[in-house]
């Protein structure tokens, strides 16, 4: 069976697959920090959807990139953990 890890190494020798792939990079990104913040938080997926009156998916969707959580969702999530939400703007550089 081939790993998702190889397939990835593989597509991005095609320059569509490359641009598609950075034009995902903030939602990997946010999905990515939304993880290892419950990680670092010590807690289960199943803890923090009790916390957020929520179901272990909708916490797994989160962390997997495969929703677009809103503001609110990002808050209910930091408190869940016991952390506080900070959003910030960083500026974007020319390529």
């Amino acid at each position: 069976m081939t790993k998702l890890k190889d397939l990835h190494v593989k597509w991005s020798k095609d320059p569509a697959y490359r641009e598609a792939y950075d034009a995902l990079e903030e939602e990997f990104a946010l999905a990515e920090a939304i993880a290892e913040a419950r990680a670092a938080a010590g807690l289960t997926q199943a803890e923090v959807a009790e916390r957020m009156q929520t179901t272990q998916s909708n916490i797994a969707r989160l962390e997997a990139g495969r929703s677009s959580p809103s503001t609110r969702t990002l808050e209910k999530f930091a408190h869940a953990i016991g952390a506080r939400l900070k959003i910030s703007f960083d500026p974007v550089r020319s390529r």
